[in-house]
């Protein structure tokens, strides 16, 4: 098992070395005098001089238990978990009396190596000897119900077939932790490259860097260097992009203006270039660590992991949430449908803001750190932690798992089947383990008349919550914007500046889950004058009445923003239908639709005398009335800029 240095919490203690103090299962002395040398080697963490020396005892006697149990603990603290089972084994038939916690010790190594049914017998074993401590009988417990999900979850694996991403995303070197725009149009590595090429393979003759990839022609570029100032000469890593690509959140380490030992930093991409890293401050990082962060869609909720205080156990899953002002509010612990006594890691929230992906070695698993699935059932509760299964999981390390947008394909960075460096994969996720499916909406934001690229807040809502899915801004300089679009219900988009009209659109996702696609739009904001109009495409009214559907009151409320912030402004608002029926009855009906659009907003203490209402009928289509579709786009209202 390749680069797991597994040194277990509780062997941290030579339990063999002190239980020898009053006399020896041997009456060699040569065995004694080697063995006392292997535990001086092993106090000193010089595990390979404290093996010979155990070796070189057990020559002089092969069944001094002391020896073996010793021998079974350093190789476990080596990560050579087979011959650690081995002397285990070695120790139990020589005296199995001696130390029952050697049954425990050796049912976690195999639980370790996959020998998931041995496991289980020597755990159950262990138990109902019942003179183990106490702190391992607990222990032994869960690992039964590990053992038992383990064996299920082999007999019954989901499909994964993972491809290699190819040389133009990895390399010679460990490349992991994948990181995507929603539109998979870049894509952001952490690789590990030596300081020092001369010496490549000394562990501490390495640092993280980032590389970037864009997707062009139909094929990912070669991963280049992203160059300063993301990268520096400490460790940068672990990184997540927002949907659109232009913010960065990151893990530095070993950094002077850190807060602890690794902070999260972020980074804004501006004319194609990244600003200057800057730590997130001291309402995010802590004396402890925070690390490994995801953001939502909007941004606007970062998730990470840290060890700070009143935490559930070591590293939590922590959640904090962007403050109007723009700051980062204190971080809320995700709680114990996710947290638990052990360790989470790697959280990856996906851009629908509902499923959450991590990893964590205290869930029911098949090893160390598993990868499992919540789903979002309250603003502030999970559903219970659900394995994503064998293979996918094994009884290694799985962590840093990331799904696009369209919920479809996962990408994770393994080892498992190269004997070189890590590299980066993907696959087809089955289907209970996908998100919602996310489209998005992407373009440029510009002034109607002089085509300015504009700055505009964008706010997507579902229409029968009326609760806002996603907040966001287009980019300043170059108007862009990306917007992601969950095909699991309807939506009004509304997009504002000062000094404009809003646009509002409509997305209807829920009917066509199965197709949703990606929506390419520039948008047009019209300054506020006199003459401009706008469609008010998110007023609803009932099949061939005036009445107004209840999700019409997001958008009114829009118009009711508008017209309290220009306090001078003087409006018509106007109804309009399409070709079906009579001419007279088109013009009472789209006339008294506009009544009950003025009548809501004087409702909402919008004086009466700044609005007049029109009803036009069908005298003034907009699109064909030929088909459905254009006879859908003439039903409309619309607000028209009288006084300003």
């Amino acid at each position: 098992m390749k680069r797991i240095a597994i040194i277990l919490s509780f062997l941290l203690i030579c339990v063999v070395v002190s239980m020898a103090q009053d006399g020896y299962t041997t009456r060699s002395n040569r065995a004694i005098f080697h063995y006392q040398k292997a535990t001086q080697y092993y106090r000193l963490l010089e595990f390979d001089q404290a093996v010979v020396e155990i070796g070189q005892s057990l020559s002089a006697d092969p069944k001094f238990v002391e020896a073996l149990l010793l021998l079974g603990q350093t190789y476990t603290d080596m990560g050579r978990l087979e011959e650690a089972v081995t002397a285990y084994k070695s120790a139990i038939s020589t005296n199995p009396n001696f130390y029952p916690n050697a049954f425990y010790f050796l049912a976690e190594n195999e639980y370790l190596i996959a020998a998931y049914s041995d496991a289980l017998e020597h755990f159950k074993t262990f138990l109902a000897i019942g003179r183990g401590s106490a702190k391992y009988m607990q222990l032994a417990y869960k690992r039964l119900e590990y053992c038992r999900f383990s064996l299920w979850a082999v007999a019954n694996p989901v499909p994964f077939e993972p491809v290699n991403m190819g040389e133009n995303i990895n390399s010679n070197f460990d490349d992991y932790w994948p990181s995507f725009s929603a539109d998979e149009s870049v894509m952001v590595i952490t690789r590990l490259l030596p300081i020092d090429e001369t010496n490549p393979d000394a562990y501490l003759n390495r640092q993280e860097d980032f590389y970037v990839s864009n997707f062009r022609d139909g094929i990912w570029q070669p991963a280049e260097d992203a160059g300063a100032p993301l990268n520096t000469s400490n460790n940068e890593g672990a990184q997540t992009i927002s949907s659109n690509g232009t913010l960065m959140v990151f893990t530095g380490c070993n950094r002077k203006d850190g807060y602890g030992l690794c902070d999260l930093y972020y980074s804004e991409l501006r004319s194609d270039k990244w600003t200057v890293p800057r730590n997130l401050g001291g309402t995010i990082n802590t004396a402890f660590g925070e690390k490994q962060p995801s953001l939502s869609s909007d941004g606007r909720i970062l998730y990470f992991v840290s060890n700070r205080n009143d935490g559930l156990g070591g590293y939590d899953v922590w959640i904090s949430y962007k403050q109007d002002d723009g700051s980062w509010g204190s971080p809320l612990n995700a709680g114990d449908s996710i947290n638990t006594p052990n360790d989470e890691h790697s959280p990856f929230i996906h851009p629908d803001n509902q499923t959450i992906y991590f990893s964590s070695d205290g869930w029911p698993g098949l090893g160390l750190f598993d990868i499992f699935i919540t789903r979002k059932t309250s603003d502030t509760t999970w559903s219970h932690p659900v394995n994503l299964g064998y293979p996918i999981n094994t009884n290694g390390n799985e962590e840093g798992l990331i799904v696009n947008a369209k919920g479809q394909t996962a990408f994770y960075s393994s080892d498992r089947s190269s004997e070189q460096a890590r590299d980066i994969f993907y696959f087809d996720l089955y289907e209970d383990a996908r998100p919602i499916k996310v489209s998005y909406m992407k373009g440029r934001v510009y002034d109607a008349e002089t085509k300015q690229r504009l700055g505009a807040r964008f706010e997507l809502i579902n229409l029968v919550t009326a609760s806002p899915i996603m907040v966001s801004t287009s980019d300043p300089e170059t108007g862009e914007f990306l917007v992601c679009i969950p095909a699991n219900a309807d939506y009004a988009l509304n997009v504002s500046r000062k000094g404009y009209l809003f646009y509002s659109d409509h997305f209807e996702t829920k009917q066509v889950y199965e197709r949703i696609h990606p929506y390419l739009k520039d948008i047009p904001l019209q300054p506020i004058k006199i003459g401009e109009r706008i469609i008010l495409k998110n007023v609803f009214f009932e099949y061939n009445k005036h009445d107004l559907k209840n999700e019409s009151r997001i958008e009114l409320n829009k118009v009711v923003k508008l017209m309290n912030e220009n306090p001078t402004l003087v409006v018509e608002l106007s109804g309009h239908t399409d070709n079906t029926g009579t001419a007279e009855y088109n013009q009472a009906l789209s006339e008294n639709r506009a009544i009950s659009v003025r009548n809501f907003l004087i409702e909402k203490g919008i004086d009466e005398n700044r609005m007049t209402f029109k009803g036009y009928g069908l005298t003034m289509p907009i699109a064909t009335n030929n088909t459905e579709e254009g006879r859908a786009i003439n039903r409309r209202t619309e607000l028209k800029i009288l006084e300003k």
